[in-house]
Parts: structure tokens; sequence; C-alpha cells
């Protein structure tokens, strides 16, 4: 096993190639071009946020990914990283090497560039990988889509489809079986999310209000309504799935419920903005341009909090808003 500075050398000194300010790593900051910039951080925990078992690259991949997801809710463009790794004792070479292809392979596929951090290793057996990502990115040229803008009268959107992810992680956990495409779909979404960086460059001067779905789709519609003092309604029949989804939906024995578990569920990082309806054409090109799909799930009203409505617009309860890291 290489030693600390070794590894640096060959494992992550190559992935700041891109990055002149990051001065190959061998420095103890990097400079970074002034103007104003987005800044954002993600920790990622072995057990908490993706599995022991999950393959290294797509755990490092996962680890920039939830954070371009925040930059692309905010429409800016992402530029570097700074990266945090706690390893567990005795962690082999071909681990970190492991995780190192990962970080180029997306590093190369969304034009990034590793600007610096700090890489150690837990002094005690059984301690799991802890990663941290700080990802700076350029505000976009119609500024940042903050999450208190919203409006009432607003329409309310999300990108992609919802309650995969989570379905993904009950199936990998042996909850359910479902047949092996749809597993590996549903799987693909847990461990390897898209983040949605054209979508959110292109609602620049259209959304009203934006955020990344992490903790749930109601939870983080409620953030926006907190926000911005208003109330979200979203209709249930409107919320995007996929076949595997809507498969095991099917498959439940009460609708309702099952909808909102879906809709409660963490880690799709999807897009879900709000916008004024004049804007329903922007909005429509935005999506075709950037070949995301974008669906028009509800609407801005007064009042305060989330109502997820059924068929016949009467309230679903949900039992769990959302993901809370510190409510397991």
């Amino acid at each position: 096993m290489s030693g600390e500075f070794d590894i640096i050398a060959k494992y992550f000194a190559p992935l700041s190639a891109d990055a002149p300010g990051a001065f190959n790593l061998t420095d103890d900051a990097a400079l970074v071009a002034a103007g104003d910039l987005v800044v954002t951080k993600d920790i990622l925990v072995e057990g908490v946020h993706f599995r022991a078992r999950d393959p290294k690259a797509s755990v490092a991949r996962k680890s920039l990914r939830v954070n371009l997801s925040d930059l692309a809710a905010k429409g800016a463009r992402p530029i570097g990283y700074f990266l945090g790794c706690v390893w567990p004792l005795c962690v082999k070479e071909e681990t970190i090497a492991e995780f190192a292809e990962g970080l180029r392979a997306d590093q190369d596929h969304y034009k990034i560039a590793l600007l610096g951090g700090d890489t150690t290793a837990h002094g005690m057996k059984g301690a799991p990988l802890v990663i941290s990502v700080t990802m700076i990115g350029a505000v976009g040229p119609a500024g940042l889509i903050r999450r208190s803008g919203a409006k009432i009268g607003d329409d309310v959107y999300v990108s992609g489809t919802i309650g995969d992810a989570g379905l993904g992680l009950a199936a990998l956990s042996g909850e359910f079986k479902p047949g092996a495409s749809h597993k590996a779909h549903l799987s693909e979404r847990y461990q390897l999310p898209i983040p949605r960086v054209s979508l959110g460059g292109a609602l620049g001067g259209h959304a009203s209000a934006s955020i990344d779905v992490s903790d749930g789709l109601i939870a983080d519609a409620g953030h926006v309504a907190r926000r911005s003092g208003v109330a979200i309604e979203i209709l249930a029949e409107k919320i995007p799935m996929s076949d595997a989804a809507r498969q095991w939906l099917d498959k439940q024995d009460n609708r309702d419920a099952s909808i909102a578990r879906l809709a409660a569920s963490g880690d799709d990082y999807e897009i879900l903005f709000t916008a004024p309806a004049a804007r329903r054409r922007s909005i429509e090109m935005a999506s075709q341009v950037t070949k995301t799909p974008v669906a028009r799930i509800g609407a801005v009203v007064k009042g305060e909090g989330v109502k997820l409505l059924n068929a016949v617009l009467a309230p679903i309860e949900a039992n769990r808003g959302g993901y809370d890291h510190f409510q397991p």
C-alpha cells in the first residue's frame, strides 16, 4: 500500500490537470477565478447514502452528481470541486484506484476538474467510508434561481420521474423483486442519479423558484413553499413515473398511500421548479432543447405547506414527508 502523498500524486493529482489554479495539488490551496460563484457541499456516508457493496466507481460518480444536482437547480454552470475522503482502516489501493476512475469518468462527462481537498483513513476497524464534496459553479446569465421566488398562480413542474431511487434501494435490499430489466433501471437510479445540468441552465429567466429533489418530492416542495411564503398543491396522478414504478404501483393495495411513498422517497435528484403560467411555452422549449422530460404537476396557491391530492382532488396523507438524516 502506497503512502498518503504517493496516493494523492498517483490517483488524485491527475484529476486536477484541467484546472491550472489547482497547481497539480502541490500547494495548500487552489486559485479560483473571481466572479459570482455558486458553492454547494454534500457529505456521503457508507451505510447511509450508499451501500458498502456498491462499486466504488459508482460511489465516486454519485458523490459528484448529488452536488451537480444542487448547482443545476440553481441554474449554475459547474466549474470544479474539492474532495475530502476518510477511508476505512486498511483500505486497499485498488479500491482507491477504482474510486478515482469513477471521478475521472464524470469529470470528463461534465467538464469539471478536481481543485483540491484532503484524504485520510480511520484509526479504528469497521468505520465507514466518508466522502465530502464541495462543488463550485458559475452563476447563469439570468442569475441564481432560489427557493424563495414562487408566486401564487405559478405552475409547479418536476423533471424526469419520481420514486425510482427509493424503489431501487428497496429492490437492492430485497424488499421486493422486480423483473431483471426493471431492477437494473431502479438500481441505477439509486446508485447513479442523473443531475439535470442542461435543464437547470435553460431555466434561467423562466423559473421563479427551484430545488433539486434529494429528500423527496413532498419534502423539497415544502422547502420551496416555506421559503416563498406560499402553499403548493401537487396532483398525485400527474407525478411522472417510470414503467418500473408504475408496475410496482399497480400491484399495491392502497394506491394513494403508495403514491405518497414514492413522493416521499429521496435520492431522485430531479429538479422541482415553479414558473408563471405565461412561461409554459418557454418551459416546453427548455425541455425539448435539453432533451429532458418535464411534467406540470400542480400549482402554487395561497396558504402554507404542501398538499398531495388524489384523482378526485381529496388530500392524501403522507405519513412521512421525506428523508431526514436525524429521523431515520
